[in-house]
């Protein structure tokens, strides 16, 4: 198996199609904007929470934790990748054929399958399906796979450290930023909902 899959293999626990989109994401950001010679030097900001981030995290070093990897929750598989030392960056969205043509039988069988209701052939034919459409993402071109632009503006500002402060409610410790004023309260994000809620 070839080293940069079973490295994302390794930290997802299978392969599948949306891991392999990651895993070609992840090679052309290497490719173009170079490895993560030190922490943070290397940005990835994604639009999705889809297996292919996985491959992005465990290829390009980009974590939560080191506030390299920053996530977008707009649905798109899209993954635009920086390099702070030169600001050089590249978006890469996914196109809607990258995965091979469509078959709404196949689309029912995966429906099937992923609710726990498809039969012993329904479950081989997915797995076959998604070998097939795995394999074909692993060796089309790239440029077959992803619309790829040029990023204008520079990466994200590294990541700050903030104090905490302790929600008036619950009593838990909270990132500062994320608190919100209510009847004069300091309250966390989950007791500020439950408050307007009551209110």
């Amino acid at each position: 198996m070839d080293p940069d899959v079973q490295q994302a293999v390794a930290f997802h626990g299978h392969m599948c199609p949306g891991l392999a989109i990651g895993v070609r994401a992840a090679r052309y950001g290497l490719r173009e904007i170079g490895s993560h010679a030190q922490d943070e030097e290397v940005v990835a900001l994604v639009e999705t929470d889809m297996c292919a981030v996985d491959a992005i995290q465990s290829l390009m070093g980009c974590t939560f934790g080191k506030g390299n990897l920053i996530h977008k929750d707009y649905g798109k598989s899209a993954f635009t990748l920086y390099r702070r030392s030169n600001g050089k960056g590249v978006r890469l969205v996914t196109r809607p054929d990258a995965f091979g043509p469509r078959d709404p039988a196949d689309d029912e069988v995966g429906k099937r399958v992923r609710e726990g209701k498809g039969s012993a052939e329904e479950h081989e034919s997915f797995r076959e399906l998604q070998a097939r459409r795995t394999e074909l993402i692993l060796t089309r071109a790239e440029d077959e796979l992803f619309h790829i632009e040029p990023v204008p503006s520079g990466p994200p500002q590294p990541a700050r450290i903030h104090r905490s402060l302790t929600c008036e409610d619950c009593d838990e410790s909270t990132m500062e930023t994320r608190t919100r004023r209510f009847g004069g309260r300091t309250l966390c994000i989950p007791c500020f909902e439950r408050a307007e809620v009551r209110a």
